[in-house]
């Protein structure tokens, strides 16, 4: 297991959860839940924060777990969510290019943390 790998994606998770929390419109934008002015409305804003607080918080489980079967389950868990996220956000997002990008960038930080799980130290 790479410790400091695993480590390093639960604080990036977590930074980002916590931004989309306060600025919801930070993924809002890059998944064109917004109108043309580049506004999301209440109800999308409303609805995004509870996704960055679990990212938020499953973030800084795997940056903080002990290491051994603690760290093993926050990775678990973060490795589910990213998967979940890339399957539902390309079967439902505006628009194919968006939708193949979160695909992307979500199984990309899944990935990350699948490495972290199986590399030696």
């Amino acid at each position: 297991m790479k410790v400091g790998l695993l480590r390093a994606v639960g604080v990036a998770t977590a930074v980002y959860g916590v931004a989309v929390t306060a600025v919801p419109d930070l993924l809002a934008r890059p998944s064109g839940l917004v109108d043309g002015k580049g506004r999301s409305a209440r109800a999308t804003r409303t609805s995004l924060r509870p996704l960055a607080w679990r990212d938020a918080a499953s973030g800084l489980v795997l940056a903080l777990a002990p290491e051994g079967p603690a760290l093993r389950t926050a990775a678990y868990v973060r490795i589910a969510a990213d998967f979940g996220d890339a399957v539902l956000l390309s079967a439902t997002l505006p628009g194919r290019d968006r939708r193949l990008k979160a695909a992307a960038v979500s199984v990309g930080w899944g990935a990350l943390s699948v490495v972290g799980l199986l590399a030696g130290e």
